[in-house]
């Protein structure tokens, strides 16, 4: 059986509500966007607080499951006690009242993709589908007749799209957008193959509903983060 990364619903409502208090949700964020271990001083520093308050709420975080810790190696710190980092865990969080598991039927209709007699046929079937999925998700803005959309904008307007997703977009390079979440985590983990080529169809049918050729969607796969990233055309 697979590791489901969820934690149990009372423990989701515990976690989401911590993150009701502000400066506990800039405390996250920041250390979601670091993508490295965090110290109490750089996030006080960071959301502009004491480290007494800082390290108060950091450890609340772990205490509902958001967050993870660890104390630096002795090498890796100065003289004294060495001090304690965190980092986000690898866990989901969802509330729903009543409660819906949407994620199994995902998992029960992506098994029976993989174990159908004819797994081609419906693959394709499956990646059209996703593809036109992402048709939708795009809204194209207007543009004079005859105009293309060129690869900064279309960038720009992607990446508004994949904000409201889940993808958590970011820039390592001025025209390359890479996702530092996957939303169809943990089935990518468990099916990447099939997950990972769906995900890539659906940001393509995106990109196809700007009716721009400017742009891209590349597999690249890279630990801890989506699969896809999306660069100007070669």
């Amino acid at each position: 059986m697979e590791h489901d990364s969820r934690i149990p619903h009372a423990g989701s409502i515990r976690a989401i509500a911590a993150l009701g208090e502000d400066i506990r949700r800039r405390l996250y964020d920041f250390a979601r966007n670091e993508r490295r271990p965090v110290s109490r001083d750089e996030a006080a520093s960071a959301v502009g607080i004491s480290r007494k308050l800082a390290a108060f709420h950091l450890d609340k975080l772990v205490d509902v499951g958001l967050l993870h810790f660890r104390f630096l190696e002795p090498a890796q710190a100065r003289v004294g006690r060495p001090p304690k980092v965190y980092a986000p865990a690898d866990t989901s969080f969802t509330v729903s009242i009543p409660a819906r598991r949407p994620e199994l039927l995902a998992d029960i209709l992506a098994r029976a993709v993989l174990a159908d007699d004819e797994p081609a046929s419906v693959r394709a079937t499956a990646v059209e589908v996703a593809r036109r999925r992402g048709v939708a998700a795009m809204t194209p803005p207007p543009r004079p007749r005859g105009r293309r959309i060129g690869a900064d904008r279309a960038l720009r307007l992607t990446e508004e799209m994949l904000v409201e997703y889940g993808f958590e977009p970011y820039r390592d390079q001025p025209r390359c957008i890479r996702l530092r979440n996957c939303p169809f985590h943990p089935l990518a983990r468990d099916m990447p193959e099939l997950v990972c080529q769906l995900n890539h169809a659906f940001l393509t049918g995106a990109l196809d509903a700007l009716g721009s050729d400017a742009v891209e969607a590349v597999l690249s796969p890279t630990a801890g983060e989506c699969c896809v990233e999306l660069r100007p055309t070669r």
